[in-house]
């Protein structure tokens, strides 16, 4: 029954701590585009794809006290870190999940910022349209990010290069 909500553990096992909402939503929606078991549903949302299903397991997951998130002030806005507690730790080692090259994955998506990971989201969000007209989706859609032609082909590479970590399916 909540083999779901272990995953999402087992995500924060492999990244460590993960600091943002957004950034974790899109960690797990480009794991979810690299073949990773996520079922969450996304749609289209203000900064990118976005999972309400995976927002209300991860409010389910602080409550059950598996998730620790701390609200932090931030200038202007509030962000928020999310690290996994000991029992969520004991919750997950009740679960077999094997999901090779998941650590690496998730490992290598914390170390890059949101700014970028909502661009990689986003072109693969629309993955399935030709490049110039998902190019063309960014600049109308995330106008206000000024994303540059170049950050679009480093997204382009980034996807490239993690799914060349991916064991062959």
């Amino acid at each position: 029954m909540l083999k779901e909500h272990a995953k999402i553990i087992h995500v924060l096992a492999a990244a460590g701590e993960v600091i943002g909402r957004k950034k974790l939503q899109k960690m797990i929606f480009i794991a979810k585009k690299l073949n990773f078991p996520f079922y969450e549903r996304y749609n289209f949302h203000f900064y990118g794809p976005y999972s309400e299903e995976l927002t209300l397991r991860i409010e389910e997951l602080c409550n059950l006290g598996f998730l620790s998130e701390v609200k932090e002030k931030k200038g202007g806005y509030s962000q928020y870190r999310y690290t996994l507690t000991s029992e969520g730790e004991d919750f997950l080692s009740h679960y077999e999940l094997d999901f090779p090259s998941l650590q690496e994955c998730m490992t290598d998506m914390n170390e890059k910022s949101s700014r970028f990971l909502e661009l990689v989201s986003t072109v693969l969000y629309f993955e399935t349209l030709e490049k110039q007209e998902v190019k063309e989706k960014v600049f109308t859609l995330k106008s206000k990010q000024r994303y540059t032609e170049e950050e679009i082909e480093e997204a382009y590479s980034y996807i490239e290069q993690l799914r060349g970590k991916l064991p062959l399916q």
